[in-house]
């Protein structure tokens, strides 16, 4: 680790923890928050898969969200951004704040390469706001022997609402890969928000792997400034491969309302969360956190590998939570990348996109948990079209008129009164995502599939489907969501990947609750209030802006009633 003395540690801690900052190193200063930003000559007038409420830049290569946090009433959102290009490089943190989690303004990068501990890139991190309301960044740095290493930045100016400034410590790196901690140098990376103990002391974990054993290794520390790596990783496990951007929160057992990191109480549970390297999916467990051995422990039944609960079914990879202070939410950030060739990708002159914040919360049951777009996204509603309850006989579609349905959010329930023709469901069905495959939109059966059909051509040439099967097992039923792709567009360059999962809802006792959220090339659906979220990435050639439509559709042989219909178009959000 880079050396130095306690005196100046005691210098940097009393000046930023208790009477303001002086700083040691600023980073180098770059784009202006008011800078116009010059777009690459390759890309096109015409941009038809450019979101039009989805957070992303104006141009080039974005990834993982990095350290969203609230301070002085704003929201503050970073990203992994290569400035240079829409492929992956030259990362710096770019950084953007929000009233309303929906409308962005643009600031300068906060972080970018300028020390040794981070020449060669400025990967993944997190914020923590301290107990006196001061943020501090954790970030991986990579150093000139291309070692991960991990740093610390925090605020030049802490009465700057905007945080445009930011200082780095010229004892980084913090924490480092050393033959004595045995710790994998091209393996260590994207520190969590720290947490802090019973004992004063904070707590951080980072992803790594020996072999194929995932690892989330703790560090402690009570100056936040000297860490040191504990005996035992918070939690491991076997042929996993690399865990990376893990995440790990409080949940409540009895509540919806968000909870802090370093909240302590009876009532709550936690979750960890993995982006696994090898599947490039997110993962969670919900379990049981021993404060006195620093250590995890998922429930029985919660499963730490690739067949285990998922944030997202389909694109949805590195995500990150805060906890929001100003409505005592827990909110999830997460980066959708792209289904086009790098070609195309290139050719338009951007690549990646971030999902709508979601609140999240632990479900009734307590053994899963679940996700809704956050209230304020509904603002952006205009234009509604409602459709009256009706029945949806086998084979029917109805179109959704009277908005614009490229850029929509709409809402569907259903509900069964007859399941004799449900199918038979096989045991061997173990694979959501393969069953989706072999039955997708197209394939008729008993109940479903029902939902909706988006992006759709006139001539149904080109569209995303996103439905319902239902099948009998035994003395209940089980629920199929899927979303279908492989009939999205008509160019066969993109990845049409169909995305599915399991359904926990009785549907004999509960209505079958989808909402979509259409945004020209996503679409972000939410089944089960929830239970099951699935984001597609698609890029339709003939339904794209005023062409597209949407539809509710049945292709079932059973009838099905559809209680609710309810639609809108959205506003274009302000982001660049």
């Amino acid at each position: 680790m880079a050396t130095s003395s306690h005196g100046l540690l005691g210098f940097f801690f009393s000046r930023f923890l208790g009477h303001g900052f002086v700083p040691l190193e600023a980073s180098p200063p770059s784009l202006h928050p008011t800078s116009k930003i010059s777009l690459p000559s390759s890309l096109k007038t015409h941009q038809p898969y450019r979101t039009g409420y989805h957070f992303q830049p104006r141009k080039n290569w974005m990834n993982d969200p990095n350290g969203p946090m609230i301070y002085k009433g704003l929201y503050h959102f970073f990203y992994q951004y290569n400035p240079h290009g829409a492929v992956w490089g030259n990362i710096v943190w770019a950084h953007s704040t929000s009233t309303d989690l929906v409308n962005w303004t643009p600031h300068k990068y906060a972080i970018s390469p300028s020390q040794p501990a981070d020449i060669n890139g400025c990967w993944s991190g997190s914020a923590t706001i301290l107990p006196n309301g001061k943020p501090v960044i954790l970030y991986t740095g990579i150093d000139p022997q291309n070692k991960q290493v991990q740093n610390m930045a925090v605020p030049k100016n802490l009465s700057d609402p905007f945080l445009l400034e930011w200082t780095k410590l010229s004892q980084n790196p913090l924490m480092e890969p050393t033959t004595i901690n045995s710790i994998n140098a091209s393996s260590f990376r994207d520190p969590t928000t720290a947490w802090q103990g019973t004992d004063g002391r904070w707590r951080v974990i980072i992803g790594s792997k020996i072999k194929r054993k995932g690892l989330a290794i703790l560090y402690r520390s009570k100056d936040f400034v000297r860490w040191t790596k504990a005996q035992h990783p918070l939690h491991s496990g076997k042929n996993t491969g690399m865990w990376e951007c893990p995440d790990f929160f409080p949940v409540s057992i009895n509540s919806s309302t968000g909870v802090d990191t370093s909240s302590i109480s009876k009532t709550l549970k936690y979750v960890l969360k993995l982006s696994l390297d090898d599947t490039k999916h997110d993962y969670y467990t919900i379990g049981s956190y021993n404060r006195e051995k620093d250590t995890y422990v998922p429930d029985k039944g919660s499963v730490d590998n690739d067949s285990g609960l998922r944030y997202d079914y389909g694109k949805f990879y590195a995500s990150k939570t805060f906890f929001d202070n100003a409505k005592n939410r827990r909110i999830l950030w997460g980066w959708i990348n792209e289904s086009s060739s790098v070609e195309h990708d290139i050719e338009k002159g951007w690549s990646g996109v971030q999902a709508i914040p979601r609140n999240v919360w632990l479900d009734k049951s307590g053994k899963q948990l679940l996700q809704w777009p956050i209230a304020e996204i509904e603002k952006q509603r205009i234009k509604p079209g409602h459709m009256s309850s009706r029945e949806l006989k086998g084979g029917s579609k109805v179109e959704v008129g009277g908005i614009t349905a490229s850029q929509a959010d709409v809402e569907i329930s259903f509900k069964i009164s007859d399941f004799k023709k449900a199918e038979v469901f096989d045991e061997s069905w173990s694979n959501p995502q393969l069953l989706c495959s072999q039955r997708g939109a197209s394939v008729k059966g008993g109940l479903g599939p029902f939902g909706l059909m988006v992006l759709a051509s006139k001539g149904m040439e080109e569209y995303t489907a996103v439905f319902f099967r239902i099948f009998k097992r035994q003395t209940k039923y089980v629920v199929l969501m899927c979303s279908d792709q492989s009939r999205s567009s008509l160019d066969n360059d993109n990845d049409k990947t169909t995305y599915g999962a399991f359904l926990d809802v009785d549907p004999v006792h509960e209505k079958l609750s989808l909402r979509s959220l259409i945004d020209h090339s996503i679409v972000e659906s939410f089944g089960g209030g929830g239970k099951v979220c699935i984001t597609a990435r698609v890029y339709p050639t003939l339904a794209i802006d005023g062409e597209a439509h949407l539809y509710a559709f049945n292709k079932g042989t059973g009838s099905v009633g559809m209680t609710t219909l309810r639609a809108w178009s959205m506003k274009k959000a302000k982001i660049n």
